[in-house]
């Protein structure tokens, strides 16, 4: 790690009005130990408003695992843009004396394919895409995830 790069710590966000929320969740990585204990990495960890992360984010996850559940399996890119939320404090940009910058929105691509082989083979124009882009704002969590479906090219921008 260079000198001069921040390191994230635990510590950073109790009182800030901001969660941790992860980009893959520990429940999605429960198989063995080891593999879980990866998802608590702060590189793994996304800065969202509570509300969002508690409900409407949290929505997300359920779902995706009810399709894995059904005999679907899953490719789910994720990850966040701009910089700015609104957590249980307000409105805020960063974190750690304004080393830990606070993303805008936090986005899912979830690719959903019935189990089997040969992966690529079975992606087509049919295959089920599903793309979600939500502001990481409280206000967020009293909404269904559903509503903030966009497709990929909004993502893509």
């Amino acid at each position: 790690m260079l000198a001069s790069w921040y390191q994230v710590k635990h510590a950073d966000y109790p009182n800030s009005g901001f969660n941790r929320g992860y980009l893959c969740p520990s429940d999605d990585r429960d198989s063995r130990a080891e593999e879980n204990k990866t998802t608590f990495l702060l590189t793994n960890i996304l800065s969202q408003a509570p509300q969002l992360n508690r409900q409407s984010w949290l929505r997300l996850e359920d779902y995706c695992r009810s399709l894995v559940a059904q005999g679907n399996e899953l490719y789910i890119i994720a990850g966040t843009q701009g910089k700015g939320g609104e957590g249980d404090n307000g409105p805020a940009s960063s974190l750690a004396n304004g080393k830990l910058c606070l993303p805008a929105a936090p986005w899912k691509v979830i690719v959903v394919m019935s189990v089997g082989s040969d992966d690529l083979s079975r992606i087509n124009a049919q295959t089920r895409v599903i793309a979600v882009f939500m502001p990481n704002a409280n206000v967020v969590g009293q909404q269904s995830w559903a509503n903030y479906r966009v497709n990929i090219g909004q993502i893509e921008k």
